[in-house]
């Protein structure tokens, strides 16, 4: 398989899992205590991989400034962009209660919540198609991160635009095109980053890790303590040592 079509298909496993929470979301009722367990167990795992395969193999890749810029600059790009989005409806994307406003209470909200997924999952699928420059493999642990990440969001959020009167239909093409988006940011992130000196390639990876720490703060982490709030911190801690096991093996 060619190196595009192989990033492509990372992206699209990883970003199925979106699919794969959403259809649980609509058709099981789900406590919200075990949606906001498994959210806080998916923000465990992805924070290590941000520290462990993100930030750490772009500062060894490129040194200090080029992370620092580069983090700084996706966490920044990511607030801006989820503070406009939050003003027009899709600040509580991924809640599971009766957060999310219906587009009878808030005209556009229904678009502004699909842009904020596509938003949220853009630079986890860059990195992991980047992930195979150079002829390597594709970093499992990313691909395993984002996947479990993944399926409590669109779970949680799914089950959150249900309570909004959002249609089963309109709830899976929307995870569906967010699924086919995350194969074509990964494939995109393989073949527009291809032959970029290690300097940029550790930028773009610094710029998405800060995007998805910012994401993860922002998102997922007020849904997890909503609902579980007295387990959540021992929750996050274990995904994030079950991630950094896994990585230390690979």
């Amino acid at each position: 398989m060619p190196g595009w079509g192989e990033a492509g298909f990372w992206g699209l496993l990883a970003g199925s899992a979106l699919l794969i929470g959403a259809v649980a979301g609509f058709s099981a009722q789900v406590p919200r205590r075990i949606t906001a367990s498994v959210m806080a167990f998916g923000a465990g795992v992805l924070l290590s991989a941000v520290s462990f395969e993100l930030i750490a193999g772009a500062h060894e890749q490129a040194g200090l400034l080029p992370v620092a810029f580069g983090t700084a600059v996706g966490a920044l790009a990511y607030t801006g962009a989820n503070i406009l989005l939050a003003r027009r409806g899709a600040r509580h994307r991924k809640r599971s209660g009766n957060e999310q406003p219906s587009e009878q209470e808030l005209p556009g909200s229904g678009t502004a919540i699909a842009v904020g997924a596509l938003l949220d999952g853009v630079p986890e699928s860059v990195v992991i198609g980047a992930s195979l420059l150079g002829g390597g493999k594709v970093s499992l642990v990313t691909v395993v991160a984002v996947f479990l990440s993944n399926v409590p969001e669109g779970l949680s959020s799914a089950a959150g635009m249900r309570q909004a009167g959002r249609s089963r239909r309109w709830i899976l093409l929307l995870w569906s095109a967010i699924a086919l988006a995350s194969g074509v940011s990964a494939l995109a992130g393989y073949a527009l980053l291809g032959g970029s000196p290690p300097a940029v390639l550790a930028t773009i990876t610094a710029l998405a890790a800060g995007a998805i720490l910012a994401m993860i703060t922002d998102t997922m982490v007020p849904e997890a303590f909503e609902n579980a709030h007295l387990l959540v911190g021992l929750i996050t801690v274990l995904g994030f040592l079950v991630a950094f096991a896994f990585s230390s093996h690979a």
